[in-house]
């Protein structure tokens, strides 16, 4: 399979995977001393919600169109007011682009932060040099986000976030890499903040990969899911999750409001449901 985000720019997945990173990026702002982004399947940046990708698929109407047309729940507020700042010319209302994940971090980043870009489609990394030729704080990469990791960490400003949003192309062949790629990393960066975005079909799947996370040493680890409808069917994607490793102060508390806002106005048939949840070591 030839992933192609534009294909789902603005899904559910996306609204809640980027409402999180906003939450997770302003919580490490909190704090005055620089931090790093590190994003390593970035994608283009920015994506045309007229194109003929994304009406093709029409996942954004039951993603972030239901809350523009929604009165905003104050979790959602700030996500919003970044889709609507970074589309200055949509009409009042909707959206005519949607921002990737490397757009949105960077409207996070203050001066003293930097963001580090890998991605390996060559038009897709050509688009993200475009995107950003005009911001010094943002360095773009094209090359393997999981091989580079090793190489790009620890980062000079020794505190940040790790962003590892794959396609799933190998479906759960996915995960071996991505557990993989986190030894790596952790043995250059054990203090960084890590996030794994991953869909759910059936959730029964990814108990491999939450076992790995217990056991593998690493502490502080939050489980975040949203599923718009039950876990029915493997041939859809019927929810997604995050697991945050390092997760920073009291964003558990954040990332609850959040899902109770999202559930609702995502919710897509019966067994919608989220999950908040702490992982123990074993």
């Amino acid at each position: 399979m030839n992933y192609r985000h534009a294909f789902h720019a603005g899904n559910f997945a996306d609204v809640f995977k980027h409402a999180a990173l906003v939450a997770l990026l302003d919580a490490l702002a909190q704090k005055p001393a620089p931090f790093c982004y590190v994003d390593t399947h970035a994608g283009r940046g920015r994506y045309d919600l007229g194109a003929g990708e994304a009406v093709r698929t029409g996942e954004q109407a039951s993603g972030v169109r239901r809350l523009l047309a929604a009165a905003p729940a104050a979790p959602l507020r700030r996500y919003l007011e970044l889709l609507r700042r970074l589309d200055p010319d949509a009409p009042a209302g909707t959206l005519c682009h949607y921002p990737g994940s490397p757009l949105l971090a960077a409207a996070c980043l203050r001066e003293q932060d930097r963001a580090l870009l890998c991605e390996l489609q060559p038009d897709e990394y050509a688009a993200l040099r475009v995107l950003f030729r005009d911001d010094a704080r943002v360095h773009v990469h094209l090359r393997d986000g999981y091989a580079a990791l090793p190489a790009l960490l620890p980062p000079p400003e020794k505190r940040g976030l790790v962003l590892i949003d794959p396609p799933y192309e190998a479906q759960d062949g996915e995960f071996a890499a991505i557990q993989s790629a986190l030894r790596a990393a952790w043995q250059h960066w054990p203090q960084g903040v890590y996030a794994v975005w991953y869909p759910i079909k059936r959730r029964a799947t990814l108990r491999p990969f939450q076992r790995w996370l217990t056991g593998s040493g690493a502490r502080k680890v939050l489980i975040a899911e949203l599923q718009v409808r039950g876990d029915d069917s493997p041939l859809r994607m019927n929810g997604c999750g995050l697991a945050i490793i390092n997760a920073p102060y009291r964003i558990d508390a954040i990332l609850a409001a959040l899902l109770t806002a999202l559930q609702p106005l995502l919710a897509d048939g019966p067994g919608a449901s989220q999950r908040l949840e702490w992982l123990t070591p074993d």
